[in-house]
């Protein structure tokens, strides 16, 4: 997203030559400027899209740089406002804070301090656009986008396969690891298909007692077993019509899951104690974490069961390897968290968007709720910082060549945390040569350069 938004600054003010040096001054710098003679010719080129900071003179003839903030403001209340004052308009400048501008600066002054006004200014501006860009695209038409949130291919790929499968009666099995969204993904191929008319059943397998789980799943008759004193009706059988969501499958007993077979392949259950039929219209879908052919090469999984769910089968990706839905997921899991505790969500600072896009996620978007429901309670400071991705708001300054650098270290750093300092998976991690790494890691500083110019070099001799 970053990458599609061009900083621009507007400069209005009617002294030609201030306003051509501040122009040159200003570019030297790296950012680029537009140049205005009035207030009037300025606001005509600005917009409510644009990624701008406004820099204007107090003083004009004609519009003023007051009315000129005060037009700015309507076009978007976040627009960035910076005002150049004389020694006798400081307290002018002030009431103008108070009305919205973002900072003034006293004549004279050098270009280098309102540079680093301006690049303060322009951060800002890029994270107020794209978190009202991220907002645009989580109140969009597509419900299923909204419930499945990300951009990246395995999320686009799982939203179009729930579409395809949503009408039909297929069943279902669902892979993916702990806190991967198995359930987000069976509710919506309830909520969006036929079943969405019954009831949406959940049956967490591991945490049912052994002894209570078949009379949970089936039900019984009054005397089935001691303390059976009435008719209960059974999960499956208040499923009907809708859909039964089996988690952690692989965690039932074994004796259960012929039943359970039986059940899905006739569409029928009897209830504890009884010799009645009762016909079923759900749908079934299964989750697991574990790899289902291979409980059944250990027997702890009917081979008959893994192949009748396996018809379809829908995997998950681990939060891992789709960082970059990272920011957009945390956002919306920050709004979930907003209406849960009444509480605003906090300006996210640079330093931190990069930090959730570095680390590996090992809970998932379990764990990431966890971290939006911290940011937005204001317990966001007290984030423990994955190893190698410490960055201080502080090196967030200078050229764009400088920031790149220091997300480039602390990316690289990351992953040689992460792989134990062995070199071999990093470059491979990073999809880049082991000559490519050596490169960056030399021209960067890391530890570790030496190791790899000494493989190059023997590489190379060989």
């Amino acid at each position: 997203m970053r990458d599609a938004l061009k900083p621009v600054v507007h400069l209005a003010d009617d002294d030609d030559d201030l306003r051509d040096a501040l122009a040159q001054g200003l570019a030297l710098e790296g950012l680029p400027v537009v140049v205005h003679e009035s207030a009037e010719a300025l606001m005509s080129r600005i917009s409510r899209e644009e990624y701008a900071v406004i820099v204007s003179d107090i003083r004009m003839p004609g519009m003023d740089g007051f009315e000129l903030l005060r037009a700015a403001l309507t076009v978007d209340p976040t627009f960035p406002v910076i005002l150049i004052t004389g020694h006798g308009d400081v307290q002018m400048a002030v009431d103008a804070m108070r009305n919205g501008a973002y900072d003034f600066i006293e004549k004279p002054f050098q270009v280098s301090r309102l540079y680093t006004v301006i690049e303060r200014a322009l951060e800002k501006r890029r994270l107020v656009l794209e978190v009202r860009t991220l907002r645009t695209e989580l109140e969009g038409d597509d419900a299923l986008a909204r419930r499945l949130v990300g951009r990246t291919p395995q999320i686009v790929n799982l939203r179009e396969q729930i579409s395809m499968l949503a009408d039909t009666n297929a069943d279902v099995l669902i892979l993916g690891e702990t806190g991967t969204g198995k359930e987000v993904v069976a509710r919506a191929l309830h909520d969006f298909g036929e079943h969405a008319r019954g009831n949406f059943v959940a049956i967490n397998c591991a945490a049912l007692p052994a002894d209570m789980i078949e009379a949970e799943l089936f039900g019984h008759e009054p005397g089935a077993f001691t303390g059976a004193q009435k008719q209960r009706i059974g999960k499956l059988e208040h499923a009907n019509g809708g859909t039964i969501f089996l988690d952690e499958i692989e965690s039932m007993p074994l004796d259960l899951q012929a039943k359970l077979l039986r059940a899905i392949e006739t569409r029928s259950i009897e209830r504890l104690g009884s010799n009645k039929t009762v016909a079923l219209d759900v749908r079934f879908i299964a989750a697991t974490k574990s790899d289902l052919a291979d409980d059944g090469k250990r027997g702890t999984f009917r081979p008959d069961l893994y192949y009748r769910l396996n018809v379809i089968t829908l995997e998950l990706p681990p939060l891992r390897d789709r960082l970059e839905d990272v920011p957009l997921l945390f956002f919306h899991l920050a709004r979930e968290a907003r209406a849960r505790y009444r509480r605003e969500i906090p300006d996210m600072p640079a330093w931190l968007e990069a930090q959730l896009m570095q680390y590996d996620w090992p809970g998932n978007v379990r764990e990431l709720r966890n971290y939006a429901d911290r940011f937005v309670l204001g317990m966001w400071k007290g984030f423990s910082k994955p190893a190698g991705a410490e960055i201080a708001e502080s090196d967030l300054s200078g050229s764009l060549s400088d920031r790149l650098a220091v997300y480039e270290r602390a990316i690289i750093e990351a992953e040689l945390a992460r792989h134990n300092g062995v070199l071999k998976p990093v470059y491979e991690a990073l999809q880049i040569s082991r000559k490519g790494l050596y490169d960056k890691m030399k021209r960067l500083g890391i530890d570790g350069a030496d190791v790899l110019e000494k493989t190059e070099g023997d590489v190379t001799s060989a």
